[in-house]
């Protein structure tokens, strides 16, 4: 039986399939000289102090000691590398057409009147224009939930979209066009099919005209609590207005429709070493297959695809793409620059504990969730695509702010792969959970959706998993089937990016 995992020819080191004991033979003269955890790494031949390990055919780091063939290599022995640079960048070299065919090609989804893309759900989401509304708001979204969804059977939900924006801000600094954009796309998502409904206090920095274009600003779609007599009076106004928002929601009905109105994101959080090679390698066959049939497909995470920028590049399909790729991440080098942070702040103590040895080696496998079909766009944090196809949307790598960002750029269904686990999820939109060990699945069989871990074993194959992934995607998509976060109302927080001072 197979002990160990190598990606490919140009690798010098492993990863452990099961935790290894020391003397253990691992076949052709190979003996591990020390315990080795599972997913962690092996030398497969002798090294000296500042040779590269090198996982992926990439060079991960030097060494800052001499190793044994047989030896653990972990996170303290691999010193960080300089990331690559961004003024050369090389476009469209690597172009890939022939992607996986689909099995399907059509979904069961909510058409939204002059959007592009079609809901997932169907939702009334109510948008905050400051945090202050929140406790207001969220006793009468309990009050809207007893008393009016039930009258509604065709709405799936009620979703106060609070926010820690909104006030006690520079409202205008660099960079707060960021928070804008998300409040503002948000409440525009086609989940919540077009009804606009905002609750203000009425003294806020974030006016109305930074959230809704000026036609939208009327009292049919926005409440301000200081302009109602009395706590009483907040609730009978909210109450009013979201009866006349469910009414008009629970006329809609579910349509076949092109995979081309269908537009996700994809995720991965608690990442280990199994992640480049089982759980993301499957979301990237089913990405692929996706974009195939017509789809919008995003991705994200600045840090975590920072290393791999020039792969990135390869795949852009034209220089303009290829630019702005390379401005986010400029963007973000000096973000992280001014809070004096390295991009090797990135990787949490569970992912190394998972055999992520660095940065550079996290990159790696959280890229292959993006398959290999061409980057059609690049989006800034929060923007709407323009395009069809794969597209590169950069935001914070944070599990809790990605979601949301890729929620406001329109995505209506999410796949979050995991390798330590995770309960995340977002009441917007279905999260799909998909783990890179067996025993992950093992310990969470009722909180993970896919078990990609059976790829590592032999069981099954990359192309067998992305197929099951891609069919369950259109099934949650559909509203045929519930992923589990969104079964039992496993919802975090929407927090937003916001990179700008706070007064």
């Amino acid at each position: 039986m197979l002990k160990y995992i190598q990606i490919t020819e140009k690798d010098n080191v492993a990863i452990a399939i099961e935790p290894l004991a020391k003397g253990e033979d691992l076949g052709g003269g190979l003996v591990t000289q020390d315990p080795i955890p599972q997913a962690h790494k092996i030398a497969l031949r002798d090294m000296k102090k500042g040779e590269y390990v090198v996982r992926y055919g990439v060079r991960l780091g030097a060494l800052n000691r001499d190793v044994k063939a047989g030896s653990w290599i972990n996170e303290h022995m691999i010193e960080v590398p300089q990331s690559p640079g961004l003024d050369h960048l090389q476009w469209g070299t690597h172009i890939v057409t022939d992607l996986p065919k689909p099995p399907r090609t059509t979904w069961l989804g909510y058409e939204v009147p002059g959007c592009e893309y079609a809901g997932s759900r169907n939702i009334l989401g109510i948008t905050t224009a400051v945090q202050c509304v929140q406790g207001v708001l969220d006793v009468a979204v309990r009050k809207m939930k007893e008393e009016l969804l039930p009258k509604y059977p065709n709405v799936d939900d009620i979703v106060a979209l609070n926010h820690p924006y909104g006030c006690g801000v520079a409202i205008n600094a660099t960079n707060s066009d960021i928070p804008k954009r998300y409040v503002r796309n948000i409440a525009k998502n086609p989940n919540f099919g077009g009804e606009l409904m905002v609750v203000s206090l009425g003294c806020e920095k974030l006016t109305l005209d930074m959230i809704l274009d000026k036609k939208d600003i009327t009292p049919e779609n926005v409440i301000v609590l200081q302009k109602e007599k009395g706590f009483h009076a907040m609730m009978d106004a909210l109450m009013a207005m979201a009866d006349k928002k469910l009414a008009r929601l629970n006329q809609r009905r579910r349509v076949e429709l092109p995979l081309s109105k269908l537009c996700i994101g994809m995720q991965c959080g608690g990442s280990d070493a199994f992640s480049g090679v089982t759980a993301n390698p499957s979301a990237g066959y089913a990405s692929d297959m996706l974009v195939s049939g017509g789809a919008t497909v995003m991705f994200s995470e600045v840090t975590e695809v920072r290393d791999g920028v020039e792969k990135l590049a390869a795949r852009c399909v034209d220089e303009a793409t290829c630019k702005k790729l390379a401005k986010n991440m400029k963007w973000y080098d000096d973000y992280l620059a001014e809070g004096k942070v390295d991009r090797d702040a990135n990787p949490t103590p569970g992912n190394k504990a998972g055999g992520l040895a660095n940065i550079v080696e996290k990159a790696m496998g959280s890229i292959a969730k993006s398959g290999t079909a061409p980057i059609c766009q690049v989006l800034d944090p929060g923007e709407i695509p323009t395009k069809h196809g794969l597209i590169y949307a950069a935001t914070p790598a944070s599990d809790i702010v990605c979601g949301p960002s890729q929620l406001a750029s329109g995505c209506v269904l999410e796949v979050f792969m995991t390798g330590r686990g995770t309960p995340y999820g977002l009441a917007s939109m279905p999260v799909i959970k998909v783990c890179s060990r067996k025993e992950m699945k093992e310990m969470w069989d009722d909180l993970i959706d896919v078990n990609a871990g059976t790829i590592a074993t032999g069981e099954r194959t990359i192309k067998d998993v992305g197929t099951e992934l891609f069919n369950l995607i259109l099934d949650c998509a559909s509203g045929t089937k519930k992923p589990f976060a969104e079964q039992y109302g496993l919802h975090n927080y929407l927090c937003i990016f916001n990179p700008a001072p706070i007064t």
